[in-house]
């Protein structure tokens, strides 16, 4: 079969003279037990070395070498930015829980003691947060759909079970439970057949996000499986396919050297000629990311199969609290044609002390680079939390009627109507997370709470399940019919 025109397009551009590093074909990944032997370690001290494998015991750790070779910059570790996303650090944990680990560890303990210890600590750091398995998770005849989550009326999102891994890990990422073992909280599934049946009692739907761990991680012909029964489903109301993934930044040859990346953009033009939009909704972190010839080479290759590439990430200290970078990694996207979408706010979960912000300064940071770029790049909405009552947006710190409080609105929400509603919070410069807000003038509530109580009293799941939550069926559907 010939290539299709704009994959042979970019590929001719993709392939086109222009200086570059040493090209990794290879994806060569490294774990926990790899952390001994990645060469560039070796210049750190020992208790360093022995502080990340034992946060590796309890966080998932996993890179490879393109993003140790070509994206960190060893001579400013353990500053380095991508350093710090992509690798354990010892303020991860608390000291107590950090001091038991690297004695379980070094100390030869059973990997069952080991496992046993990470499990006591991994269970106190909200694994699952914003009513994820509470509230998100849809259901068929009583029977949960655990591959799926349904929270904003026109978006489900799908977890293939072959895509529950990435390329490489954030080390702020909010699905961490995903691969750390924690099976009772992993979302997951093999059934395209179960997402088409799903759609078609759902015409209120009008997008479906593959999510993971990495959609990408897949070969294109097990992606196909599940992209293919909705280009064939026949369902008038789907108009967008979205896949969420971080390999445009960790692993962009898996656009152009990867044996079936031409196969892959094929796919994605596929999807653009059956008449619907795909956007590839691409984690970018740092500058860093988008500054290597095969990243940029990466994003012109899915350019041309019609796709939009739309830009996120969350804002987190040590990595891009800092406006400089927001606004060099925006007016890069939007030189390389991409779009840049939303600026997160860290979620409360996992090692969340070590790399939240305060939501004033998030403010401060969006509005800072907001302002050092063109309207072009002023796509962007931010600070956002995706909370459970659903996205929150901090609209900045204002003065009224003598008070000084931070005006916050929903980008989407579990009730529709709370959508573009503003509403006010007391001015806190410490808060970082919504449920540490506290309503203005005197209210004694923000307005979508009681309606978030009544869904959570309405589940019967949610007063019974115990910690872990397992095995949870929330009828949600009569919420969006």
């Amino acid at each position: 079969m010939d290539a299709p025109r704009s994959v042979t397009r970019a590929t001719d551009t993709a392939n086109a003279p222009s200086p570059r590093p040493r090209v990794h074909r290879e994806y060569v990944a490294y774990t926990r037990k790899d952390l001994g032997r990645i060469p560039q370690l070796q210049r750190l001290p020992r208790e360093e070395v022995a502080a990340m494998e034992a946060v590796a015991a309890v966080l998932p750790f996993r890179t490879n070498a393109y993003v140790v070779e070509e994206l960190i910059d060893w001579s400013r570790v353990p500053d380095d930015p991508i350093f710090q996303l992509t690798f354990p650090q010892r303020g991860m944990l608390d000291p107590q829980d950090l001091e038991r680990m690297v004695g379980l560890v070094r100390g030869g303990a059973p990997a069952a003691r080991v496992k046993e210890a990470a499990r006591e600590v991994q269970l106190r750091l909200n694994p699952h947060p914003a009513g994820q398995l509470q509230l998100n998770v849809p259901d068929r005849d009583g029977q949960p759909l655990r591959g799926m989550q349904h929270k904003y009326r026109e978006t489900v999102l799908f977890f293939p079970s072959q895509g529950q891994t990435c390329h490489a890990y954030c080390t702020y990422c909010f699905r961490w439970p995903q691969f750390a073992g924690l099976d009772d909280m992993r979302f997951a599934s093999r059934e395209a057949d179960t997402l088409v049946a799903y759609l078609e009692r759902h015409p209120e739907v009008t997008s479906v996000l593959f999510t993971g761990g990495d959609p990408l991680v897949m070969k294109s012909a097990v992606l196909r499986r599940y992209v293919e029964p909705l280009l064939g489903a026949g369902l008038p109301h789907l108009a967008s396919i979205r896949i969420g993934s971080k390999a445009p930044a960790y692993w962009p040859q898996r656009f152009v050297t990867d044996p079936d990346a031409d196969d892959l953009l094929r796919l994605f033009e596929e999807v653009e000629a059956s008449g619907l939009s795909l956007s590839l909704m691409a984690h970018f972190s740092h500058p860093r990311e988008l500054e290597t010839p095969v990243a940029q080479a990466a994003l012109r290759r899915i350019r041309g199969t019609g796709a939009t590439v739309r830009c996120q990430a969350p804002l987190i200290r040590r990595v891009n609290d800092d406006a400089l970078a927001w606004a060099e990694m925006w007016r890069l996207q939007v030189r390389l044609g991409a779009v840049p979408y939303y600026m997160f706010v860290e979620r409360d979960t996992g090692p969340r002390g070590y790399f939240e912000v305060p939501l004033v300064r998030a403010w401060e940071v969006y509005r800072e680079a907001l302002g050092r770029v063109s309207g072009l790049a002023r796509t962007v909405r931010g600070p956002s939390m995706s909370a459970t009552p659903g996205k929150v947006v901090v609209d900045g710190v204002a003065d009224v009627a003598g008070r000084r409080v931070l005006a916050l609105r929903f980008l989407q929400a579990r009730d529709p109507e709370w959508v573009g509603r503003p509403f006010f919070a007391e001015y806190d410069p410490r808060a970082t997370w919504l449920d540490q807000l506290r309503p203005a003038f005197g209210e004694g509530e923000f307005f979508f709470e009681p309606g978030l109580r009544a869904l959570r009293q309405g589940s019967a799941a949610w007063k019974a399940a115990p910690i872990v939550r397992r095995r949870l069926a929330v009828h949600l559907e009569s919420e969006w019919n």
